[in-house]
């Protein structure tokens, strides 16, 4: 996808998806090319995931990814895919304040929405059972959103309010009063966070749910639910919060195995990517239709003054045999 074929209201797409009156799936990315694979596997919206973010960039989840380095990376998704990015900002790396400065450069970035925690700052992993989880109070989280959305710059870009009262064991009275609260303070759409192995915490939730706000859930731990559950519960969106870095984490390291004690490289090759795919991915016959367009020589031939600009024909751009390098 070129930067010039990216829809800019891709917010709108978002929107569009959490009121299709069907669960819509999304998938994790933690990079420009992982969004480009969920874009290309049919799903119409990526997840940018807080946990995979961190871990690609080898460190914890505890809001130790700064918000440039969070940006740069988001730029570089927006730029890659024309379905809507929903990021996952944590409790908004702070204040209302730094929640509101967050909303706007997002939207700038033609991020389509966020979704922030009602945990305290900073904040743990919902899935480190280990670790205590600290909710902050429902005023000062409805304050939050509210100053996300008079922050906003794009009037479809959507603020998910995510409650971990499931989470830190308050029980389901507690977590419908605080997505009742949520919504009510303008949130687009509230994601119920649950680390139970059945889904049987968000179906009681749903059963008691009275608002037309959208909910959203993330399956990580109860996976063995089957995806037409989530249709009889009524939920709007299902979120695959962190399957690819994960898949990609066991095929590295099985690679890497391999290629230690292998006898030659020839050894991995069928566990791995044709390096033409690669190519692909990149758009790497992209620049010569741009030499064409321009007339301009590679970067690599010396062209002498005077001289025609040689062109490159797309044939010689072919990678199609190539395995690896």
């Amino acid at each position: 996808m070129r930067r010039d074929e990216v829809n800019p209201r891709a917010s709108g797409m978002l929107r569009t998806l959490l009121a299709s009156g069907r669960p819509e799936h999304i998938l994790e990315a933690h990079n420009a090319l992982s969004a480009q694979i969920a874009e290309e596997a049919g799903f119409e919206g990526v997840w940018v995931s807080s946990l995979t973010m961190s871990c690609s960039l080898g460190v914890r989840d505890n809001n130790e990814v700064s918000v440039s380095q969070a940006l740069d990376l988001l730029e570089g998704i927006t730029d890659r895919v024309s379905i809507p990015v929903l990021f996952d900002g944590d409790t908004g790396y702070g204040s209302f304040n730094h929640f509101g400065r967050l909303v706007s450069r997002l939207c700038a970035r033609s991020v389509a929405g966020v979704c922030i925690e009602d945990k305290t700052f900073p904040k743990t992993n919902s899935l480190l059972r280990s670790a205590p989880q600290r909710l902050t109070t429902i005023d000062d989280f409805c304050g939050k959103i509210q100053a996300g959305l008079d922050a906003r710059t794009d009037r479809d870009f959507t603020i998910v309010a995510r409650t971990e009262a499931l989470i830190a064991g308050l029980g389901l009275g507690h977590t419908l009063e605080r997505a009742a609260r949520y919504a009510e303070a303008g949130a687009d759409a509230i994601l119920v966070h649950s680390r139970s192995e059945s889904f049987e915490q968000i179906e009681a939730f749903m059963a008691r749910w009275q608002s037309p706000v959208p909910i959203v859930c993330v399956p990580t731990i109860y996976s063995r639910t089957p995806k037409a559950a989530f249709a009889e519960a009524g939920v709007s969106l299902v979120i695959w919060a962190n399957h690819l870095l994960r898949a990609a984490v066991l095929a590295m390291q099985r690679v890497a195995g391999l290629l230690r004690e292998a006898p030659s490289g020839a050894s991995v090759e069928a566990e791995i990517s044709p390096l033409a795919e690669l190519f692909r991915l990149q758009d790497a016959h992209g620049i010569a239709r741009l030499q064409e367009l321009y007339g301009t020589s590679p970067a690599h031939r010396d062209v002498s003054p005077g001289s025609e600009s040689p062109k490159v024909p797309l044939e010689a751009m072919s990678f199609e045999s190539t395995r690896g390098s």
